[in-house]
């Protein structure tokens, strides 16, 4: 028996075996019934020629510069970046508020390791022009629910946000309920790492995954 780096070398070595005679057998035609070099019915000068003579595709017209500026202000005109924010927009704890508008059925658990789980609720507050789950309140969600599970496995210390990455693997829809979980991936004396998953409740598949990075505060020694 051959060992595992052995079959992936012998594996390696067959297949550009493989590869190399299927070039030189595709370079080199022939005839299916006598199985012997046939002539090429076009010699290169010739097919260059039709080449050149073949029509070529018109290129679209390239727009002058008023009508782009005229499509970009269209564009942000359409997500609604010039449109007035409601007054409750204007609060300090807006933010805040609107995560916890989102979430309900809150429960933390603590063996054998810390672990947040939560329902989102999508609502058209939080949805794109699409009316799927928005990706700046994916990224919301994961960092709250993110940091409730480190601090429930750090205690009650001041910590920041370092790093949050977020993979977007599919959408929830307008009115669908996600699961949101997050759990311990690494504790330290001065870092803890979260992560954060959204799956539909109805079947279970998996929309986002976040990983989420905190750092704790050291404390002053006077």
């Amino acid at each position: 028996l051959f060992s595992w780096k052995e079959d992936s070398e012998f594996a390696s070595h067959l297949g550009s075996l493989y590869l190399s005679y299927t070039r030189v057998a595709l370079s080199y035609p022939f005839s299916p019934a006598t199985r012997e070099p046939q002539q090429s019915a076009s010699t290169a000068p010739e097919l260059e020629q039709q080449a050149k003579m073949a029509p070529q595709p018109e290129e679209a017209p390239k727009p002058s510069p008023e009508e782009s500026r005229e499509w970009t202000l269209r564009f942000i005109q359409a997500l609604g970046v010039d449109a007035s924010l409601p007054a409750s927009a204007e609060r300090p704890d807006a933010h805040s508020a609107l995560v916890r508008a989102l979430l309900s059925s809150v429960t933390v658990s603590s063996s054998p390791r810390p672990r947040v789980s939560c329902t989102l609720t999508v609502s058209s507050a939080a949805t794109n022009a699409y009316n799927t789950l928005h990706g700046g309140a994916v990224a919301a969600v994961a960092e709250a629910v993110g940091m409730a599970c480190a601090r429930a496995a750090a205690g009650d210390k001041e910590m920041f946000l370092g790093e949050l990455s977020t993979a977007y693997l599919s959408a929830a829809r307008l009115d669908s309920e996600v699961e949101v979980e997050a759990q311990i991936l690494r504790k330290g004396r001065s870092v803890v790492v979260t992560t954060v998953e959204f799956r539909l409740k109805d079947s279970k598949k998996l929309c986002y995954t976040s990983r989420a990075t905190f750092y704790i505060m050291p404390v002053a020694s006077l």
